[in-house]
């Protein structure tokens, strides 16, 4: 049987509210053979006090920061300290569907695959779930078509360990995992889309219409300071992804 090691990376910071029912999607898995490193960044005692419950799982790896030092620094402190065969990304208030690493894990053994996302459903309320839209990106991606259309939701991503560790997040105030992935697609050349709705997403403010225009500015500046795109490719770039990105969400 197929049964490789997953390490899963969660950043967290003040998710009192939402921080228990994420843990708990992972705990149900189907697939069992997993290690959780959860990077707490400086939060408050509430949320500290949530994961205190699970420092006493040996397959969780919880270290605390002093000082807030951001996603992306999480994600990276993560990925150097992860020993999974694979590694999968999980944000402190999204939810995983019991059967997503299993059938995830086997949809890249039966096809060889070394990056994998999959559809994913948004919501906006976590006592509710009011579900707001249904995600279904393409069947597969390369570098050039993901920074026309960045609907790769992290939070759906399985990479292959030697992969995941070779490449960093960028140090930015937003759009941290960008650049990322287009390294990781640099580099692999495609990600495959296993085509089920196995993660819930949640709309979190800075996603909202009025933080649009400031996304964009973020892509902009990694395009031209990391993609190193020339002004064309740039405008180009950023056309597409507002084009496909009133497609997935409209106005919302």
């Amino acid at each position: 049987m197929f049964n490789p090691k997953i390490s899963i990376i969660l950043p967290n910071y003040n998710s009192q509210k939402t921080l228990k029912d994420t843990v708990k999607s992972v705990i149900e898995q189907t697939y069992q053979n997993w290690e959780i490193i959860i990077i707490d960044d400086s939060s408050n005692t509430e949320t500290k006090n949530i994961l205190s419950e699970y420092e006493k799982d040996k397959r969780f790896i919880i270290k605390y920061l002093n000082k807030n030092k951001g996603t992306a620094f999480c994600r990276n402190l993560a990925l150097r300290n992860c020993v999974g065969e694979y590694v999968a990304f999980l944000d402190s208030d999204d939810i995983w569907s019991k059967e997503k690493l299993e059938k995830q894990i086997n949809f890249m053994n039966e096809n060889n695959y070394s990056f994998t996302y999959t559809y994913y459903s948004t919501f906006k309320s976590q006592n509710n779930k009011k579900i707001i839209n249904v995600i279904k990106p393409p069947s597969s991606f390369n570098f050039d078509s993901f920074t026309k259309d960045t609907s790769i939701s992290t939070s759906t991503m399985i990479v292959k360990k030697h992969f995941a560790k070779k490449f960093k997040f960028t140090n930015t105030k937003i759009c941290e995992d960008y650049f990322y992935k287009c390294l990781l697609l640099k580099e692999i050349k495609f990600a495959h889309c296993l085509k089920e709705f196995l993660t819930l997403y949640k709309i979190r403010k800075y996603s909202l219409q009025s933080k649009k225009l400031r996304n964009l500015y973020w892509i902009w500046k990694i395009n031209r300071n990391y993609n190193k795109f020339n002004l064309l490719r740039n405008f180009v770039s950023l056309f597409f992804i507002s084009i496909n990105s009133l497609k997935k969400y409209g106005f919302k």
